[in-house]
């Protein structure tokens, strides 16, 4: 199995699922990572990552983590400085109209959304309410593009664009996509070489269907233009995930596979969670359990059964553990708090 690992943490890209599978496997293999300074839970974004964001960082001390997983925005000179070469990279893509919709409810306070009621109008004259100068710019326009670590207004000229997704290849191993998020887990199994049971997982930090909202045809169009970087790299690396898929795995397999994960996810939902599944924020019993709320969205969680015990319990929890808490938690035990 690899044990080295860089994820870059998209946003909005059911990363924060792939984030719990990644804390799993690392808590049970006992393998370190590069937490953010303090135990916050981003690397210092909306910067460029540099490996002094890292805690416990030193370049006077040849010390590497095993995983790099928070949120930052990627610059792989400095990623290097913290994991060690034999390190897997890969991310996960989102259409980037599903994207910009979840990005438009989430971040709503963003100075580019604040002034407008809903997302068409936005899209209808972006640029009244764009300003590339903002800070918080990135989260209303070509969010992946900016978390890869390009210009999110960049030149969208085909040579411009070619450059761009070859640099993404030359830095990744391989890139999922969050629609097929099934197909998605096989392959990472595949390429990481883990078990079944590394890979199944609960979806967290999903949004209760009443806050989301589709686009009429006239929006999508805007959308992709006024994205068009987002788009490149998702209708790139959507094609080479299938070719991937292909080869690693094949037509005959492929089936095999999922059945096997989705057996699994049902085997495990069974046994932990009271109910059919993710519920309503209000209706989380375990205020340890109940994720972040942000913006617009009405983040859902779990509750378990009652009466788990011993190994499983500890498996059941963890598959519903809320980033912010499950990071927490990892923290503290990778850096006791100091006895006074």
């Amino acid at each position: 199995p690899k044990t080295d690992i860089v994820f870059l943490k998209v946003h909005k890209s059911a990363s924060s699922t792939v984030m719990n599978i990644l804390f799993r496997f690392g808590e049970t293999h006992n393998l370190t990572f590069a937490f953010p300074q303090g135990g916050g839970f981003q690397l210092s974004y909306p910067y460029h990552f540099l490996a002094r964001f890292v805690q416990g960082f030193s370049p006077h001390s040849p010390r590497r983590f095993n995983i790099l997983c928070h949120h930052m925005r990627f610059l792989q000179p400095e990623v290097q400085k913290v994991v060690p070469s034999s390190a897997v990279y890969f991310s996960i893509l989102r259409n980037p109209v599903q994207l910009m919709e979840s990005s438009f409810v989430y971040y709503k306070g963003a100075s580019a959304f604040s002034r407008v009621r809903s997302l068409e109008e936005f899209l209808r004259q972006p640029q009244r309410y764009y300003d590339p100068a903002r800070g918080d710019r990135h989260y209303a326009r070509n969010l992946m593009t900016f978390d890869f670590g390009f210009n999110p207004d960049g030149d969208v000229s085909p040579e411009r664009v070619q450059l761009m997704l070859r640099a993404i290849e030359a830095s990744f191993d391989f890139l999922l996509i969050s629609e097929y998020f099934d197909e998605s887990m096989v392959l990472l199994k595949e390429m990481l070489c883990w078990d079944l049971d590394s890979v199944v997982s609960f979806p967290l930090n999903s949004r209760d269907s009443s806050t989301k909202s589709s686009l009429p045809a006239s929006s999508v169009e805007r959308l992709k233009a006024w994205n068009r970087l987002d788009w490149e790299i998702y209708a790139h690396f959507n094609r080479s995930f299938w070719e991937r898929i292909e080869r690693r795995i094949g037509a005959a397999r492929l089936p095999r596979e999922l059945r096997a994960l989705r057996a699994r996810r049902a085997e495990l939902a069974r046994l932990c969670l009271q109910g059919s599944g993710s519920v309503a924020p209000k209706d989380i019993k375990d205020s340890s359990l109940r994720p972040l709320q942000h913006g617009g969205a009405r983040i859902l969680g779990y509750n378990l059964k009652q009466g788990l015990e011993g190994e499983l319990e500890r498996t059941c929890r963890r598959l519903v553990t809320p980033e912010l808490q499950y990071s927490s938690l990892l923290y503290k035990r990778q850096f006791p708090p100091q006895r006074p």
